[in-house]
């Protein structure tokens, strides 16, 4: 059952008056208004928010359409651009992040604006020369629309561009309606809150690794803890998913880029990708991306595999060429469902067998990922797993209990 504030009632409201809500831009503001219309929760059947065309294509009536999205902005297995059109929608502009339109650059790829062909719609890049819209690029534009899948882990960019779009919204007076989706790994918040100093694409929020949100919610704090360029605040609505919980356990039907290809990888993201700040492997240039972790000189050698070059996926990929001995992780996310939390165990033991032969953490690259330089530090002084955890809890509870202020679902607990 969605759990739902009259702050967030108020979306729904707006969309059938045909306004679009500002009620997030201060959720302790109180009003009235008409009864919220009814949604279905009896059928048990989850929706998308784009999947919920009756909330908001009538909002986009005689309006000239921006939409933000990728491949997994889908209706179904159509693209919701070419649901759009079809349905009569001026969309003028596509704007693209990392990854592409249509999800083939791989991670870290410059994408180039281009033109898709199958609509001849613009797509401008947002992973390229610049990752926030100029405003040039907004003329013209009477609403924007964001629809993007996320995997809920704080270094996943989508996030970072829904923060510039909503940034860039601002400023030119544009609203913007956030067409929600499921977070995978929504069933559980962990990991260390990103502290400002290191804050970058791969992280601009003070919060933590894992923190338990979808993109609608997140927008909701976003613009409530005022974390917009001069205290801007963006005019959003989102259309909520429909029969979601953060505790249901949402296999996603499209890959959302291209190295998280299955629901197992998706789980290990937020832990595995802490690697990528090291020497190791995690797959990259392999059948099994994020599902596994190695390196040559891993001591344990029960189980090998070689990187090579994958135009698109990786091309080149950490260990390119070599045989790296590690570990198959590819059943431990049923480990990790059962017991969720961000896990340091592999990355504690990695360092402490290879640290003397080698130099394990690369660049500033982990400090980034990690949000700080604590967690490389006490890895290094050979802190316990559980020393390290306790001492990220004081502001993760801090985060826990401003993160229920914007939950439009009901919590995992």
């Amino acid at each position: 059952m969605l759990h739902i504030s009259f702050a967030r009632i108020i979306i729904l409201i707006c969309l059938f008056s045909g306004c679009i809500s500002t009620s997030c831009q201060n959720n302790n503001t109180k009003q009235t208004s008409p009864e919220a219309p009814v949604i279905d929760t009896l059928s048990g059947k989850l929706q998308t928010g784009a999947e919920q065309t009756a909330l908001y294509f009538p909002l986009l009536n005689n309006k000239k359409v921006g939409i933000v999205t990728n491949h997994t902005g889908r209706i179904g297995k159509v693209h919701l651009v070419d649901s759009m059109v079809k349905a009569g929608i001026d969309v003028v502009k596509i704007f693209a992040p990392e990854h592409g339109f249509r999800g083939h650059a791989e991670a870290g790829e410059k994408v180039q604006s281009d033109t898709d062909p199958a609509t001849g719609i613009k797509i401008v890049s947002l992973y390229g020369s610049h990752f926030k819209p100029a405003q040039s690029e907004l003329k013209g534009i009477d609403i924007m629309i964001f629809d993007i899948q996320d995997v809920g882990a704080r270094f996943y960019t989508y996030i970072s561009t829904m923060h510039y779009v909503m940034e860039a919204s601002a400023e030119a007076n544009i609203p913007l309606i956030i067409l929600d989706r499921p977070n995978p790994n929504g069933f559980y918040v962990d990991g260390p809150v990103l502290q400002p100093q290191y804050q970058s694409f791969i992280g601009m929020h003070p919060i933590p690794v894992v923190h338990g949100m979808t993109t609608g919610e997140l927008a909701l704090m976003i613009n409530g803890e005022g974390w917009l360029k001069d205290g801007l605040l963006c005019n959003v609505t989102v259309i909520p998913v429909n029969n979601y919980t953060h505790a249901t356990l949402y296999e996603l039907p499209e890959a959302p880029s291209p190295n998280l290809q299955t629901i197992q990888s998706i789980y290990l993201y937020p832990s595995l990708c802490l690697f990528e700040g090291t020497v190791m492997s995690i797959g990259r240039g392999t059948d099994y991306p994020f599902e596994v972790f190695g390196h040559p000189k891993y001591p344990d050698k029960d189980f090998s595999f070689k990187p090579e070059s994958r135009p698109g996926y990786a091309a080149q990929p950490p260990c390119m060429g070599e045989l790296c001995y590690g570990i198959n992780l590819h059943e431990y996310a049923d480990i990790l469902i059962a017991k969720p939390k961000l896990e340091l165990k592999w990355l504690i033991y990695s360092y402490n067998a290879m640290h003397k032969n080698i130099s394990f953490f690369q660049n500033n690259m982990f400090d980034k990922l990690a949000g700080n330089s604590e967690l490389r530090q006490q890895i290094i002084a050979g802190k316990t797993e559980e020393e390290i955890r306790q001492s990220w809890q004081p502001q993760l509870n801090e985060f826990k209990a401003k993160r229920k202020q914007y939950l439009l679902y009901e919590d995992y607990e």
